[in-house]
């Protein structure tokens, strides 16, 4: 206990205007309490909408961040395939870049044990680096690999056999089409082998490329190869559809932020109010502190720092409170935590909480100063 007295003795000592501030503040505490739960509620509601939006926004690009590195080659129109002129082509342009997956296309009646449905072909021998899943094998020459939403139309499963216009096939795999994000459907989808084609063209190319950059560079490369004199190929890179959903969620981002700051600006009008009130309420006193030798600095620093404390202590309620409100909705949604706890969303908490107590100090700017430099015999005179 002596030791207990002993360090709040030396804080005092030390820490003068901060003793005198809590003092202050615990004699009006339902008023200080009001002013706080305005900072409180303004960094709640920042914290919580800034990092939902930087969650949204990270769960969106990582779900959609593999269709971002995919270019789509088809033939121009009048074109009916492409041919393997156009396939090396392609090949040059996707060097070191990422991987070429020809590709032919159709579409033909399946029958499995539980029933008939209709089905899009494809055919290449690449069928995992373009679906991107662990479960299909990396080529396809004694059966077919089929979409989960097809196999559960007509009754297939792997080991089981569907039959194709007239012809059989093992299925080696079920494609999951959950998580896969493609131009190319393989839901409702059967690949097989190229060979099980007549056609010896391909009806289209996928390269899946390395990065975003990549899939700019490479389709830039294709159409300087392909393009350059007439336009022989269609070149679809779907990165700037990445780049549009990354301006719309910067967009609503600053929106919401800027809603949330509104509120927070309230809070510091609140604040002003709060300390003018407390300003002319104690001119009294005030004057009595000057007139005693007390220099006008020390008065400006004690109410700055009731002002300041009121934003420190409700801009960590308000930053712990939305933090908790946010991890709260991951763990309750399918929001994945994961993408929550990235830093952005740090500089986010750590913002709310620096933008709260600069608004707080704001608002009791010009009462202290007011106060301060008042002539002792004014406030004595009240």
């Amino acid at each position: 206990m002596a030791n207990e007295e002993s360090l709040a003795t030396r804080l005092t000592r030390r820490f003068p205007a901060g003793s005198l501030a809590v003092r202050n503040l615990s004699r009006q505490r339902l008023r200080a309490g009001l002013a706080m739960l305005g900072i409180v509620i303004g960094v709640f509601a920042v914290v919580t909408l800034g990092m939902l939006g930087t969650a949204l926004q990270t769960a969106a690009l990582a779900e959609l961040g593999g269709l971002g590195n995919q270019v789509i080659i088809s033939p121009s129109d009048g074109e009916e395939n492409l041919g393997p002129r156009e396939i090396q082509a392609i090949r040059q342009a996707a060097a070191g870049g990422g991987t070429v997956i020809p590709l032919k296309s159709g579409g033909a009646s399946v029958s499995g044990p539980n029933g008939q449905s209709f089905a899009q072909l494809y055919g290449t021998t690449q069928p995992a680096a373009l679906f991107g899943v662990d479960d299909v094998p990396d080529t396809l020459r004694q059966g077919v690999a089929v979409g989960d939403e097809l196999a559960a139309g007509v009754g297939a499963r792997v080991g089981s056999a569907i039959e194709i216009e007239g012809n059989r096939y093992r299925v080696l795999a079920i494609i999951d089409s959950e998580g896969t994000f493609s131009p190319i459907r393989p839901g409702s989808a059967v690949v097989l082998p190229p060979d099980e084609f007549v056609a010896d063209d391909y009806a289209q190319v996928v390269v899946q490329a390395d990065s975003a950059d990549d899939a700019r560079a490479i389709a830039d490369g294709v159409r300087e190869r392909l393009n350059s004199r007439q336009e022989r190929v269609s070149v679809l890179s779907l990165t700037s559809v990445l780049s549009r959903i990354t301006e719309f969620f910067a967009l609503l981002n600053g929106f919401l932020l800027a809603v949330a700051g509104i509120s927070l600006v309230v809070a510091g009008v609140s604040i002003f109010n709060v300390m003018l009130m407390t300003v002319s309420e104690r001119r009294g006193e005030i004057g009595v502190l000057r007139a005693v030798g007390i220099h006008r600095d020390e008065v400006l620093r004690t109410l700055l720092v009731e002002s300041t404390l009121l934003g420190v202590v409700g801009g960590a309620l308000g930053a712990v409170l939305g933090a908790v409100v946010v991890v709260g909705v991951a763990l309750g949604t399918r929001l994945p935590l994961s993408a929550v706890l990235v830093p952005t969303n740090g500089l986010v908490v750590l913002g709310a909480f620096g933008f709260g107590m600069l608004i707080a100090l704001g608002g009791g700017l010009y009462p202290a100063y007011r106060a301060a430099w008042e002539p002792p015999v004014e406030s004595l005179r009240g």
